[in-house]
């Protein structure tokens, strides 16, 4: 039937001029016909051309595409046909006259097909009628609406057979007219359609991203690799001549300078931002710990994985880390517009709810070291628990008892999204501290209290909830709200000698959260974990979920890093410059510099974990043998959680660890058996945390903070 149908096809192709306007009349360009004739984009040019014909068997089915869009898109009448023929022209296409685009798109050149786009995204906006595709999931609302961001978020910039291609989100590909750096900086904020609208009403909109691969790095003048001192020092040299190209277009370059995250701007002109960010590939942009092989996918994947992560979480600003802190800022800008003034005039006013604009001065205990306050000490003290504020996650396991050395196995549960379920309802400080002498105990007031908990007694099989280590402590020690309020709840008294309190408060990082647990949830989902899913079937599931896709796997992943990294952040140490302890680093001058925050956080995700595993052992007798931050690991008969967790009826109990997807219920980490557990200590010491190594029971040699 197929050669029949060829034969007859020979001679029912409609003439070149008709191919070429059905084809534009449908909103398909040149390449996409190729891609869906399994041809090269040049042969369909000379076929409208009529330089050459199309052989079988594509021409059989190129004629079945002309028969169709015929059908739907009619020869127009002849006055028509003059009006198009005399109206003015824009080259839209290379050597492909088209009719001028509206004055609401860019002067882009044709899309191109790529792979299929993310199911909750919207289909590409181009300048004429899209192709028919498969009907995905609605995006936001917000991303949907906005015609200023009509291709998405960001676009993965990439050179094939010398064409500039920009891949955007969705499966849209423009073609890049650009020839320097400079001029795609210019192309990407007048045409592309790239950008994001703002989180906050207050706040700013997104800026384009534009990701070069290593093939567009060198088209635009940029090492694909940097060197040894270029990579030490993470930017190019002054001297370099792409910065002298950026200089003489009158761009500027932030305190950075040219890196990996590169941000190149004008001064904004009224409330119009003139900013593109570039993301450069070869320069490790894309951290593998945080972003797996992301760099080496292909550029329309990658443009997917990338649109993804910025529709769920952020448009990226630079690490996984520094995105998550800007997240905090986008969702609580420092600024709003006043109500309008006697003249109608509105002004910049202070945003309730947010860190404003300017740092505040961490409280003595709650600095790190080598922090400016701490000048005054002699260069190699080391400060005393009643001297510093030392919040962290655990790192603490015990040798087995008798009774769990019967038992087969010993299986680790992991709380999902520790922290960011601890930075819920949490209420930090917005403000500067108050130093308060002799103080009494609000558990409703964050700040850093100096108190002795020494006095409290708990069953040594589980690690003290009061300090990291999980020792009980030794005497007087600074301890975050949630801890000392974590004393209180287990019924004993506090006395405080003195405290840095906050005033000034709020639950800044509530929509920080939700945001997340949006992000993470939807991502879960795609790889096939639900919320309402029982606990046999989510145990199942996670199996190898991450198999079922490993592009969203990989988007889980940066989910994950972004909570981590962005409560990290809060405490950023300096890094390399040449500083000296007692000096300033640069982080410093950041309203987000809080450790104040950060500790209370990491205080309340611990003091959560400790609730639980008191919660099981009333219940269950079980005591954890090891905690690693967010991590337990119980001795069990089986090898499954559900071996040891309390469930009854397919209900968890109250209070204690619960198997889910969401933010702060636990999945299944690791199971080994009780033989791996015994020889693993005894070979490495008896302090080793198996927590640690429970996942794949590999005992590294080498020590993984998790941070």
């Amino acid at each position: 039937m197929d050669a029949l149908l060829e034969q007859v096809a020979q001679d029912d192709l409609p003439d070149p001029a008709e191919r070429k306007r059905l084809r534009e009349a449908a909103g398909l360009s040149q390449a996409q016909i190729a891609v869906a004739l399994n041809a090269r984009r040049e042969a369909v040019g000379n076929w409208e051309a009529g330089r050459t014909e199309p052989r079988p068997p594509k021409r059989a089915a190129y004629a079945r595409l002309l028969e169709g869009l015929a059908a739907r898109f009619p020869a127009p009448a002849a006055e028509s046909a003059t009006e198009v023929r005399t109206a003015p022209e824009t080259f839209t296409g290379r050597n492909t006259p088209a009719a001028a685009p509206p004055t609401d798109q860019p002067r882009s050149r044709p899309a191109r097909a790529a792979p299929p786009q993310p199911a909750d995204v919207a289909p590409p906006t181009s300048r004429r009628p899209a192709a028919k595709r498969a009907t995905p999931k609605p995006a936001p609302a917000t991303q949907a609406a906005d015609p200023r961001f009509a291709h998405g978020p960001l676009a993965v910039i990439d050179v094939t057979e010398g064409e500039v291609s920009a891949y955007c989100l969705g499966g849209l590909v423009l073609d890049v007219p650009a020839k320097s750096l400079p001029a795609l900086v210019e192309w990407t904020l007048t045409e592309a359609k790239l950008g994001a609208p703002r989180l906050h009403r207050s706040g700013k909109d997104a800026d384009p991203v534009l990701v070069l691969t290593d093939a567009a790095a060198e088209r635009y003048g940029l090492p694909v690799r940097l060197s040894d001192d270029e990579r030490r020092a993470g930017r190019l040299p002054e001297n370099h001549q792409i910065l002298k190209q950026l200089d003489k277009a009158n761009w500027q370059l932030t305190r950075r300078g040219f890196g990996p995250w590169a941000r190149i701007y004008r001064p904004a002109q009224g409330s119009k931002r003139s900013c593109v960010q570039l993301c450069i590939l070869g320069w490790n942009a894309l951290d593998e710990r945080s972003w797996g092989h992301a760099a080496h996918l292909p550029a329309p994947e990658l443009a997917n994985l990338l649109g993804t992560y910025a529709h769920r979480v952020m448009t990226p600003r630079g690490s996984t880390a520094v995105t998550g802190l800007e997240l905090m800022t986008a969702l609580h800008p420092p600024t709003r517009a006043s109500d309008p003034d006697e003249k109608g005039k509105r002004h910049r006013e202070h945003n309730p709810g947010s860190l404003g604009t300017e740092p505040v001065d961490c409280a003595p205990p709650e600095a790190p070291d080598g922090h400016p306050l701490l000048a005054h000490l002699p260069r190699f003290h080391q400060r005393t628990p009643d001297e510093v504020l030392v919040e962290e996650a655990y790192d603490w396991a015990r040798p087995l008892t008798d009774d769990e050395c019967t038992q087969r196995f010993v299986v680790g549960i992991d709380v999902n999204m520790a922290f960011a379920a601890a930075a819920n309802g949490t209420v930090v400080g917005l403000g500067a501290p108050v130093h308060v002498k002799q103080p009494v105990f609000d558990p409703k007031l964050p700040g850093s209290w100096l108190v002795d908990l020494s006095h409290i007694e708990l069953d040594p099989r589980l690690p003290s909830p009061f300090t990291p280590t999980g020792e009980r402590p030794m005497g007087p020690a600074w301890y975050a709200t949630p801890t000392v309020a974590y004393a209180v709840e287990l019924g004993h008294e506090v006395t405080p000698i003195e405290a840095y309190v906050r005033p000034d408060n709020g639950r800044y990082l509530d929509g920080w959260y939700n945001r997340l647990r949006d992000a993470y949830i939807a991502t879960m989902a795609d790889l096939g974990i639900t919320t309402s899913m029982s606990p046999e079937e989510f145990l199942a599931a996670m199996d190898g979920h991450k198999q079922n896709d490993p592009q969203m796997a990989i988007v889980l992943t940066a989910i994950r890093a972004t909570v981590k990294g962005g409560i990290g952040k809060l405490r950023e140490r300096p890094r390399g410059g040449g500083w000296r302890p007692g000096q300033s680093w640069p982080a410093l001058g950041r309203p987000t510099w809080r450790p104040d925050i950060r500790a209370a956080v990491i205080s309340k995700a611990r003091i959560n974990m400790h609730r639980k595993m008191l919660k099981t052992a009333q219940a269950t007798g079980r005591y954890p043998v090891a905690v690693l931050s967010d991590c337990a690991v119980y001795a069990s008969d089986g090898p499954s959680p559900l071996d040891f967790l309390p469930y009854k009826d397919g209900k968890p109990l109250p209070g204690g660890f619960r198997l889910g997807v969401s933010p702060g219920m636990v999945k299944h980490e690791g199971t080994q058996t009780i033989l791996w557990a015994e020889g693993a200590r005894e070979e490495h010491g008896h302090d080793l945390n198996i927590a640690r190594y429970i996942k794949d029971g590999n005992v590294a040699t080498t020590k993984d903070t998790g941070e």
